[in-house]
């Protein structure tokens, strides 16, 4: 017997839901059913926002820099910069420089933070509903400058109902089993069911979370100190 020969499965909100009603030991009946259960799984997505570095949401971005400017507006969605550099010159003379992130304990003991130059420092205000980077020293006339970071951004809402989820297809059953827990904890009876359910959420999401990472290797270089 032939394969189907595709390989494009996917769930769109009212299909993982249905689907989350029944682990739970019950069944969507009414438009408020989905209101909740729409709302249970924007709460997880933060959840995962706090759990570690989801793969998918990775976004490389790039900001000009302006001389004499040293705070600069991220996206509204963004969570986190996981790295950033300084790029210099452009084509094939342009250079990435390393740019150390600091504290804000630290850029508020900066003396002068207008001391122009080629930046090196950036501190990153991750306030909500706009974070923003600053940049020290604050950019120089003497070159161009270009902050390129690597940023994780929100994962999208769960929408209306026949959209699909921004999720890769890794985490499907993660989704379900989080989101069936989450509705155990509301519907009628399904209190008996909590405890299989949390278990199986966490087995689903150290599965899933465990697949999804770098899979570059790692090189270890040891340190040796000389002591007079």
């Amino acid at each position: 017997m032939a394969t189907s020969g595709t390989a494009t499965f996917d769930l769109d909100l009212t299909e993982l839901v249905e689907e989350a009603f029944e682990r739970a030991g019950s069944e969507m009946r009414t438009g408020y059913d989905l209101r909740t259960a729409r709302r249970s799984l924007n709460l997880m997505f933060t959840d995962w926002a706090n759990r570690g570095i989801n793969m998918w949401t990775i976004e490389q971005g790039t900001i000009p820099m302006v001389a004499g400017t040293g705070t600069y507006n991220l996206p509204s969605d963004t969570v986190d910069l996981i790295e950033h550099v300084i790029r210099t010159g452009s084509g094939t003379n342009q250079a990435d420089l390393s740019v150390s992130r600091i504290s804000v304990s630290t850029y508020a003991s900066i003396p002068n933070k207008l001391t122009t130059g080629r930046p090196i420092q950036v501190y990153i205000d991750r306030v909500s509903p706009t974070p923003t980077v600053n940049m020290w020293p604050v950019p120089d006339t003497a070159q161009t400058y270009t902050l390129v970071y690597w940023r994780l951004r929100r994962i999208q809402d769960a929408g209306g109902g026949v959209n699909t989820m921004d999720v890769p297809f890794r985490f499907l059953n993660c989704m379900v089993a989080g989101l069936a827990y989450m509705l155990s904890m509301k519907v009628p009876g399904g209190m008996d069911r909590v405890g299989l359910l949390k278990q199986q959420y966490d087995e689903a999401w150290e599965l899933a979370a465990t697949e999804d990472r770098d899979k570059a290797s790692s090189r270890f270089v040891p340190r040796y100190m000389a002591i007079n």
